[in-house]
């Protein structure tokens, strides 16, 4: 399969962020992508008073996007926020192509390093996967990242392949962090993961230096189902389509059987 990376960093204008979508899935699709995939909150950063922004999944940003998808035959995956029932927001990824319709809501919220998702933002409870071209792929949004059994649920579902749109927060140690987590939950569930994250502030942001809310540290990674990086940006926009050997996974899995081998 072959997968397109879109590193960005979005505006607080939901139709600028929208052009861009568009723009890099075409590009993409025109190297071959069959799945693209973008950061959290694409459609509009943190930072901004999401309830005032969020749309519903049949509203003009989320039907933006499918039309995209439609025209260039690919599917999309592409954070967003919806509205949730107690007046905040849910953190929202919306996937959408040919033979996809489908909507995850984060469900691990980022309440850490002196940041409160949760103030804003209502969790989600439900695993999701989907199918791309015949293979499983499973859904996780930033902070999920720190939560092996996500991803492990995902391949319980018979997941090859998960995808990890991000936002992830900028500070001290946090792009290690990032490098050593998406190689690890790659390892645990024996999957390929696509880590999809947001660039930085500006053309030169310090990934060291926090920032009021979470923007990105870039390093847009595709792992194979061994932990090993087969490709990864760098700290600024780029857009990177990248090929996954899905029938790897299953060569993994049986040599390090890890899933079977399980105790708890």
């Amino acid at each position: 399969m072959r997968i397109g990376l879109c590193q960005l960093t979005a505006t607080t204008d939901p139709e600028e962020n929208l052009a861009a979508v568009q723009d890099h899935v075409r590009r993409a699709a025109r190297d071959g992508a069959r799945l693209v995939v973008f950061p959290e909150a694409s459609m509009v950063r943190f930072g901004v008073p999401l309830g005032q922004v969020a749309q519903p999944l049949d509203g003009p940003w989320a039907e933006g996007v499918r039309a995209v998808a439609r025209e260039t035959g690919v599917t999309v995956v592409a954070g967003m926020f919806t509205p949730a029932s107690d007046g905040r927001v849910a953190n929202t990824l919306l996937a959408t192509g040919p033979t996809v319709e489908e909507s995850y809501d984060k469900i691990h919220l980022y309440d850490a390093f002196g940041f409160k998702e949760s103030d804003t933002v209502a969790a989600g409870s439900r695993v999701v996967t989907l199918d791309v071209d015949g293979v499983r792929v499973g859904l996780a949004t930033c902070y999920d990242l720190r939560f092996p059994e996500l991803f492990r649920a995902h391949a319980d579902a018979g997941a090859a392949l998960s995808v990890l749109p991000a936002a992830w927060a900028a500070g001290p140690g946090k792009q290690a962090q990032w490098d050593l987590l998406v190689r690890a939950r790659a390892l645990d569930a024996t999957v390929w993961l696509a880590a999809v994250d947001q660039c930085g502030a500006g053309p030169g942001a310090d990934p060291e230096e926090p920032t009021a809310a979470p923007t990105g540290v870039g390093h847009s990674t595709l792992v194979g189902p061994d932990g090993t990086v087969r490709a990864q940006l760098g700290g600024g926009p780029e857009l990177l389509v990248a090929e996954a050997d899905i029938e790897e996974t299953a060569r993994v899995r049986r040599a390090v059987a890890v899933l079977d081998n399980r105790r708890l």
